[in-house]
C-alpha cells in the first residue's frame, strides 16, 4: 500500500502571523473566522504573505453497487448521465467554478458507463462501478489500494502545475449509503444516527434504506475493522480515490477545500490514516445530509457555511471559496494600524 508523510505545519511563524493580524485596522478579532482561515493557510506555507495558486477543484465518480437494492431515489445511470451533463458545463459545479474562476477536473472513478474520450474528462476507472455490499465487499483491497495510488497521482499532476488549493466534490448515486456505514463503522456510531435522505428519500425510503444499510454492517462487520477494510467494504471507487488524492494534497502542503457529507466521509477515512491531514482541511460547509453535522463534529471541524446544500459535486466547496480568497487578501493587503495611521485601543 501507498503511505503517505504528513507533517504539521510548521508553528514557528504562528506568532508573527497572529501579530501581523491582530495589527490589521480592525478590533481584536473582528473578522472572525477570517483571521482563523489566514493563520492556518499562513501557517500551511509556512509564509506571512501566502498566495492562491491556481485554485482547482476535482469532482469524482462512481458507480455503487448498493443502488440495486433501492437505497436512492434515483437510477444508477444518473450518475453517468450527470458527468456527461459536467462535461457539457451545465451543472451547477460548472456554474460556480466559472463564477469564481477555479478550474474543474472530472473524473470517472468508476462509473457504469463508457465514455467516448473527452478533453474535459480523465478517465482512470478502477471498475465498472463497485459490487453490492449487501451481499459481498464493494470492492477487492486490490482495487482499494489502486484507487488510492490513482488518486495521489492525479493530485501530484495538479500541484506540479502550480496549484497550492484543491477543492473535493463527488458524483455517484447511492454514494450516501457508502457515506453512511463508513461513518457508523468507523466512528462506531448506530447507522440511524448516519442515515439522510440522500438525493431526496420520502420516510418509508429512508426506513428501508436504513433497514438494508443495518444488514449490509451486520454482514461485513468482521471485515472491516481497520479504515482501509472499511473503505474496501462499504465504499466507492470515487470516495476511495478522493482519500488518495486527499492524502497526496496534504503530504504536499496543500490546502483542501472539504466539500459535504461524501466528501467528509472520504476525510474521516484519510483522518484515520494520518491525522494530521486535518491540519491541511478548511470545511467548506455543514450540508443538509442529516448526518453531516454529526461527522462535523466527530472530527473537531468548524464548516464556514451553511446554506442548506444537500447537492454534492463539490458545490459547496467551490462557494465557500471566496471566503478563503478573503481570508488571505485581507492579510496580505489590509493596513496595519502604524501603516494607516489610525489609533490602537488604548
Amino acid at each position: 500500500m501507498q503511505t503517505f508523510e504528513i507533517t504539521r505545519p510548521d508553528d514557528t511563524i504562528n506568532f508573527a502571523l497572529k501579530q501581523k493580524i491582530n495589527q490589521k485596522t480592525k478590533p481584536l478579532g473582528a473578522l472572525g473566522n477570517l483571521e482563523d482561515i489566514a493563520l492556518q493557510i499562513g501557517l500551511i506555507q509556512n509564509t506571512l504573505t501566502p498566495q492562491l495558486n491556481k485554485p482547482t477543484v476535482l469532482v469524482f465518480a462512481g458507480d455503487h453497487g448498493i443502488a440495486a437494492s433501492g437505497v436512492s431515489a434515483y437510477p444508477q445511470a444518473v450518475t453517468a448521465q450527470m458527468v456527461l451533463n459536467f462535461l457539457a458545463g451545465r451543472a451547477a459545479i460548472n456554474v460556480f467554478a466559472r463564477q469564481n474562476k477555479m478550474q474543474l477536473r472530472v473524473i470517472d472513478a468508476g462509473v457504469n458507463f463508457a465514455f467516448a474520450p473527452h478533453a474535459d474528462l480523465i478517465i482512470a476507472k478502477v471498475g465498472m462501478g463497485t459490487a453490492n455490499f449487501l451481499y459481498a465487499p464493494a470492492m477487492s483491497e486490490a482495487q482499494c489500494e489502486q484507487a488510492l495510488t490513482i488518486g495521489a497521482s492525479l493530485v501530484k499532476i495538479e500541484t506540479d502545475a502550480g496549484c497550492n488549493v484543491l477543492g473535493f466534490g463527488e458524483m455517484g448515486i447511492a454514494n450516501t449509503s457508502s457515506a453512511s456505514c463508513l461513518m457508523s463503522v468507523i466512528c462506531d456510531l448506530p447507522i440511524e444516527d448516519c442515515v439522510g435522505r440522500g438525493t431526496g428519500l420520502d420516510e418509508a425510503g429512508l426506513i428501508k434504506k436504513t433497514e438494508i444499510l443495518k444488514q449490509a454492517i451486520n454482514q461485513r462487520m468482521l471485515v472491516s475493522s481497520t479504515p482501509m477494510q472499511a473503505l474496501a467494504t462499504f465504499g466507492g471507487f470515487e470516495i476511495a480515490m478522493m482519500v488518495g488524492a486527499m492524502l497526496s494534497a496534504a503530504e504536499q502542503k496543500t490546502v483542501l477545500l472539504i466539500d459535504g457529507f461524501i466528501a467528509t466521509s472520504a476525510l474521516l477515512v484519510a483522518a484515520k490514516i494520518q491525522p494530521n491531514i486535518l491540519h491541511y482541511c478548511v470545511f467548506a460547509h455543514c450540508s443538509n445530509e442529516s448526518a453531516h453535522q454529526k461527522l462535523l463534529d466527530y472530527l473537531e471541524a468548524k464548516p464556514l457555511l451553511d446554506l442548506g446544500l444537500r447537492l454534492g459535486e463539490g458545490t459547496g466547496a467551490v462557494l465557500a471559496y471566496p471566503l478563503i480568497q478573503a481570508s488571505v487578501n485581507f492579510l496580505n493587503d489590509m493596513a496595519s494600524f502604524a501603516s494607516a495611521g489610525v489609533s490602537e485601543k488604548s
